[in-house]
């Protein structure tokens, strides 16, 4: 199964790479290129165990992925979040802290995975924790946003509007799915993790449209899919992603929840990659009313994803 994860993520990396040459405009900005020379340095320290990059080497692939696919953006697109909105993009990386931290929560009770070779020092282990958390959530979206820079999903469809009715059932079905595996015996609440990957994007979505937040739901509404599929697609990307560079980092996580075990990719059980793409819309919902919560206005990154 490792020769399949490593042939799987080679193919979606290989297509990102031949959209890119095929879409690219502009000259590849230097934050790329220093991007690229931090992410090849650390995988050479990383498989020669030295320290501190063997240890910190997730969170270091992924600070230079961020600054890789923000210039592959920038050198289709024009536009870079780096360049052009800094700080908004730090703010990001903050909130993606407690954001990933409501999951972690969820975890203490169902147990679906652990850490391991983690830094003796508490100083050092929180450093690490705060560092990957606050790539989660920029992770995702700057891969979104490449995805979208690719003009796959270019054009209008037909419009759908979902009523507040439907919005109401939708709610109301999200709470159910985020209590019911607080709720159930802890031994059957460890199957139920993919209830809580669904959970706050049924709660959240309808709440950000009538905010009128940026929202799949409101998309649907003026017949616009690009965003949805973007964000689908960038969620399996970083699924492998994620699991490629934490096999071989000498900190990092194992699974252990009870579904798929005998066949595993990488750490993660076959079945686990499916829940990459809706964690992906989970997370943009999650993002979208917690900077409206910290702010009572959505300012930091709304010009980008209208």
């Amino acid at each position: 199964m490792l020769k399949l994860g490593i042939l799987l993520t080679a193919a979606t990396v290989t297509i990102l790479v031949v959209e890119f040459f095929r879409a690219r405009r502009r000259a590849f900005p230097a934050h790329g290129w220093l991007g690229l020379a931090a992410l090849a340095s650390a995988e050479f320290l990383m498989f020669h165990g030295v320290e501190p990059a063997a240890t910190y080497f997730n969170p270091v692939a992924w600070t230079a992925y961020i600054l890789i696919a923000d210039a592959a953006t920038f050198a289709i697109s024009g536009v870079s979040r780096l360049r052009d909105e800094p700080r908004g993009l730090l703010k990001m990386a903050a909130l993606s802290i407690p954001l990933w931290l409501i999951f972690e929560a969820y975890n203490l009770r169902l147990a679906n995975w652990a850490y391991a070779g983690l830094p003796q020092g508490h100083i050092e282990r929180w450093i690490g924790y705060a560092w990957a958390f606050a790539t989660i959530t920029p992770g995702i979206f700057v891969t979104a946003w490449l995805i979208e820079s690719f003009g796959w999903f270019e054009g209008d469809s037909r419009p759908i509007r979902i009523g507040p009715v439907a919005g109401n059932i939708f709610m109301g079905l999200g709470a159910a799915l985020l209590i019911v595996p607080l709720a159930v015996p802890r031994e059957k609440s460890a199957y139920l993790f993919g209830l809580v990957w669904l959970g706050f994007l049924f709660l959240l979505e309808p709440v950000n449209e009538r905010l009128n937040l940026p929202s799949f739901k409101g998309d649907f509404a003026r017949g616009y899919r690009g965003r949805l599929y973007s964000f689908l697609v960038a969620g399996w990307v970083c699924g492998w992603l994620w699991e490629f560079w934490n096999y071989w980092a000498r900190a990092g996580w194992t699974y252990t929840f009870p579904i798929g075990q005998q066949w595993k990719i990488f750490q993660m059980p076959a079945p686990g990659y499916l829940a990459f793409p809706v964690y992906a819309l989970e997370c943009f919902a999650m993002y979208v009313t917690g900077a409206w919560i910290l702010s009572r206005k959505y300012v930091a990154e709304k010009k980008y994803q209208e």
